[in-house]
């Protein structure tokens, strides 16, 4: 990994080489074992130089960004670190906080995304931020209002989009509700409720499928019009993939 670790293993970020490979260890379990991932089209995903894995998101609590980041370490060669930008929540959070920002994973902050754009990074979006993992069960391929930032943020920095779509969230964490006022309390957005109460995640098979890199021309200070155009686009390619993996699934169990 072409990371710039000083003699401490640390780079400018703060991000831990002893803490990456604790946090790949025991993802690497997750990955390959626990829900036996499928990675299709990480080819699409440089190997090099700045660009964004945009998706969609689902099943109550982030599997899907922790699968994605894994995808990127464990199937490239050499690996690369996808950097998402995590719910404030998080930061405010014991421990948690501090591994998140030793494994690259920052709050998403505007200015956070654009120095790690600058410095050719490669950064995780899940557009429909925490609405996406709020879907119920019935929901679960569905896509909510994707927001505009990242494709601001994309033309300002000229980075290209790799988009993907993630299968198998919503059958790892089939929420069948979620505790807002619970959520509030403990200061996080919601609770999830599963059929089995707990949000503990199944063993189910898991899928990634990368699709060929965006790119949109522009400055990021087009009309709210115009980035929307692009964002539909970008939902689109997404939405295509999903349904076109699930009617592939579906002929196999036919089959």
């Amino acid at each position: 990994m072409e990371l710039p670790f000083n003699a401490y293993g640390v780079d400018p970020y703060g991000v831990s080489r002893w803490h990456l490979r604790v946090c790949f260890e025991a993802m690497s379990f997750f990955y390959r074992s626990y829900f036996r991932v499928r990675c299709h089209g990480i080819e699409h995903v440089p190997a090099r130089g700045r660009a964004m894995v945009v998706g969609n998101h689902s099943g109550g609590v982030a599997v899907d960004a922790a699968m994605i980041i894994t995808s990127c370490f464990l199937e490239m060669e050499p690996p690369r670190l996808a950097q998402g930008m995590a719910e404030k929540f998080i930061n405010a959070t014991p421990v948690a906080s501090t591994w998140a920002s030793r494994c690259g994973q920052f709050p998403g902050l505007p200015e956070h995304a654009i120095r790690l754009l600058e410095e050719d990074r490669l950064l995780m979006i899940f557009p429909e931020g925490a609405r996406g993992t709020a879907k119920l069960y019935p929901q679960r391929y569905d896509m909510v209002e994707f927001g505009t930032g990242f494709m601001r943020l994309a033309l300002k920095t000229r980075t290209p989009i790799i988009p993907f779509g993630f299968l198998g969230g919503g059958a790892a964490i089939p929420t069948v509700a979620n505790l807002y006022g619970l959520g509030k309390a403990l200061g996080v957005p919601y609770v999830p409720v599963t059929p089995y109460v707990l949000p503990l995640p199944l063993p189910v098979p898991l899928e990634i499928h990368y699709g060929e890199p965006m790119v949109f021309e522009g400055t990021g200070n087009e009309e709210d019009t115009v980035i929307q155009g692009y964002v539909e686009q970008v939902k689109e390619r997404i939405a295509g993939i999903i349904e076109r993996r699930r009617k592939e699934r579906w002929k196999g169990v036919e089959s």
